[in-house]
């Protein structure tokens, strides 16, 4: 549980420092709305994928590490093409905050 903690605990501090970056690179409210949600969904993403990466990985590491990467880049195709469409969201600001903030969360 400690690591779960830890890990929630660096991805919200890198996703909170990220986000007002992000956030700079657009002007209008409904771009900022995108990356908010970005934001949110990311932090969502992260925590699942740990969880799954570490029950997996009593078994074998480099799986649950992969099933983890499947499940973000399972995640990204339907925010793209189902979630930000049907919210109407500019498509820059929610997939560019999206990757970002996945990388930023991953790096860490």
């Amino acid at each position: 549980m400690k690591a779960g903690a830890w890990f929630a605990l660096g991805t919200l501090a890198l996703i909170a420092l990220s986000y007002p970056l992000l956030r700079m690179g657009f002007a209008s409210t409904h771009e900022a709305d995108a990356v908010r949600l970005s934001a949110m969904l990311a932090l969502g993403v992260q925590l699942a994928t740990f969880a799954v990466a570490r029950l997996m990985s009593r078994r074998n590491m480099i799986i649950g590490w992969g099933v983890g990467t499947v499940l973000r880049f399972i995640a990204l195709t339907v925010y793209a093409f189902l979630i930000a469409p049907s919210l109407g969201l500019p498509l820059s600001a929610a997939l560019g905050g999206k990757i970002r903030l996945f990388f930023e969360a991953t790096e860490g």
